[in-house]
């Protein structure tokens, strides 16, 4: 688990129909990914730009930065590439990436099955859960998501977490484009709840000044990994490679240490 303010939100995955327009949108092509890459030189890597401590731009120097960033110029020096950073809206960065618009994702892109329909994906280089986020003061303390019946809970737009709300009957799910306004609604009781990122929600709690603290983790353990397009063995090859050798010489987990506080990059 944005915007400029570090309690940011974030969009973890699209909803079924956007996988699948985005299943349409796929082109032919025939040389591999890892082919194209190394002619340009570079790697076209999509991400969101607005969702620490993931990935968003310094206020001081207005540079690309975060855990993300981090691990993207990881992969990109193993290949052998310059990265080149495309930041794009949650909602379109699927639909982006079947178009083509970039060669890969590195945004704290879940792994499902309906997106695994879609797209291939590396190895995993993140491991976390969802997790509540309550007021300071909340009496209440909630267990799981079904305490959560006849209250509104806050999701970001299009999420893994808002699916995961809106499965639970009795639970009114409200969702929000970006973090601030989600946190603030928490803050000021319109909402009982926020559910989001348990890495995200360390990083909020560090930094919001918000009356808000971190509730129970609810769900099951969710791997985030590179995506790219199917039909390209060399080039998902390469990146598995590359991944493989950032956490063998632990740069993977000095990265996550950086900015988590925790390692983070191997399954619980």
């Amino acid at each position: 688990m944005q915007k400029g303010s570090p309690n940011n939100f974030r969009r973890k995955i699209l909803a079924g129909a956007a996988v699948a327009a985005a299943m349409l949108a796929l082109p032919a092509h025939a040389a591999d990914l890892l082919d194209n890459a190394k002619a340009r030189g570079t790697l076209r890597i999509a991400l969101e730009g607005t969702y620490p401590p993931f990935n968003f731009k310094d206020p001081k120097t207005g540079q690309l930065t975060g855990y993300d960033v981090d691990v993207a110029r990881l992969v990109a020096a193993r290949l052998g590439l310059k990265p080149d950073f495309v930041t794009t809206e949650w909602a379109s960065i699927l639909a982006g990436l079947g178009a083509g618009k970039y060669d890969v994702i590195i945004s704290q892109v879940n792994v499902t099955p309906k997106r695994e329909q879609a797209f291939d994906f590396s190895t995993p280089y993140t491991y976390s859960t969802p997790q509540l986020i309550v007021r300071r003061n909340e009496r209440i303390d909630y267990k799981k998501l079904e305490d959560l019946k006849g209250k509104k809970v806050g999701v970001g737009q299009g999420s893994v977490f808002e699916q995961q709300a809106k499965a639970m009957p009795g639970v009114e799910v409200k969702s929000y484009p970006a973090a601030p306004e989600n946190l603030q609604d928490l803050a000021f009781g319109r909402i009982d709840a926020a559910l989001n990122d348990s890495l995200m929600v360390g990083y909020l709690l560090k930094s919001s000044q918000l009356p808000i603290r971190a509730g129970a983790r609810v769900g099951a353990v969710e791997r985030t990994a590179v995506a790219f397009q199917k039909g390209n063995p060399k080039f998902r090859a390469a990146v598995d490679k590359a991944l493989e050798e950032v956490r063998a010489d632990g740069s993977l987990k000095a990265a996550s240490l950086k900015w988590f506080g925790v390692d983070a990059t191997r399954a619980p």
